[in-house]
């Protein structure tokens, strides 16, 4: 059944952004991620949310925590958390 990584985000440093969101196309791909969102404009219409929305499809949840689990997104993972505020799950889609 199809998965979803969703992160929403608040960017405090966007240089040093930069340097993991640059990877993380290339990465999820090799899990097969699709990126569906990533970024752009959005209108919060409930609730507080974060300023940047991502969304990336996978096979299944074993697929989408093979990925976020990876060597190579645990290698850039920590300057996201030094970059940024965020929230991520995994959800399994019907």
């Amino acid at each position: 059944m199809t998965a979803y990584v969703i992160a929403q985000i608040t960017v405090t440093d966007p240089d040093g952004y930069l340097e993991y969101a640059s990877q993380t196309v290339a990465i999820a791909e090799r899990f097969g991620g699709k990126f569906l969102v990533k970024g752009g404009p959005s209108e919060q219409v409930e609730g507080v949310g974060k300023d940047r929305n991502v969304i990336v499809e996978f096979s299944d949840v074993a697929a989408a925590k093979a990925f976020y689990n990876s060597d190579e997104y645990r290698k850039i993972l920590p300057v996201a958390l030094r970059c940024s505020r965020r929230d991520l799950v995994i959800v399994e889609g019907v």
